[in-house]
């Protein structure tokens, strides 16, 4: 049997690309301290790469719950000043470079929305680089369904054997290997202690395109 050759990547978002759940994480985390409660990190984790899988305002008061317009305004414009402030995953751009230059197509599937997105992309100058784009709109269920990184797939017009997905999450993986399509993860702060499975190819950090493809079993691209 013939091993497919690898054509595209396909990326998660929010944890992988851009450190969005860790600054998102920390605030909530503070906000929790703040009324005397602690937010543990594997009740957050349950959230991670999905959508309305856990939600965080039933740990707080009821009088910060009555206040819950007002006080999510404040709580998002914190987030989105880090989010602001930070920049890509170390190594990432470097990774995604190193992609384009050896012919590989790049897709992106998320369970955030596409204004969400497009916001950060554009703020990084890399929008264009995207030919596909997968967001919650788009799909009746998010990760971990697999229907996001069918629907990249299909968009590609490439088979799922000839791609490969890169996550931060467990409900990211769970749903590209649901998909069909091989995943490596790289962890970010607050998805590193998340159960992942021995056998599922692991990398700490980015490094470059060889050491990603090599953990996945590709040879990388001449």
């Amino acid at each position: 049997m013939t091993t497919p050759i690898l054509k595209a990547l396909i990326f998660d978002f929010d944890g992988t690309i851009l450190d969005t759940e860790t600054h998102e994480f920390r605030r909530w985390e503070a906000l929790y301290r703040a009324h005397g409660r602690e937010l543990a990190l594997a009740d957050w984790q349950q959230g991670i790469g999905t959508w309305d899988a856990f939600d965080p305002w039933l740990g707080l008061p009821d009088e910060v719950q009555a206040r819950q317009t007002e006080v999510h305004a404040e709580l998002r414009g914190q987030i989105h000043a880090d989010i602001e402030a930070s920049d890509l995953r170390p190594g990432v751009r470097a990774v995604l470079e190193e992609a384009r230059a050896s012919g590989l197509r790049l897709a992106l599937a998320t369970s955030s929305d596409s204004q969400w997105v497009t916001r950060w992309l554009e703020q990084h100058g890399l929008l264009a680089w995207f030919e596909v784009l997968a967001t919650r709109g788009d799909v009746a269920r998010v990760k971990p369904d697999p229907e996001l990184y069918a629907l990249a797939v299909s968009r590609l017009g490439l088979r799922h054997e000839e791609c490969l997905a890169v996550e931060d999450s467990f409900n990211g993986a769970t749903a590209a290997l649901a998909a069909g399509v091989g995943v490596v993860v790289v962890p970010n702060e607050v998805t590193a202690s998340q159960p992942f499975p021995p056998n599922w190819p692991r990398l700490e950090e980015f490094t470059t395109l060889g050491a990603l493809l090599e953990s996945a079993g590709f040879a990388a691209p001449i």
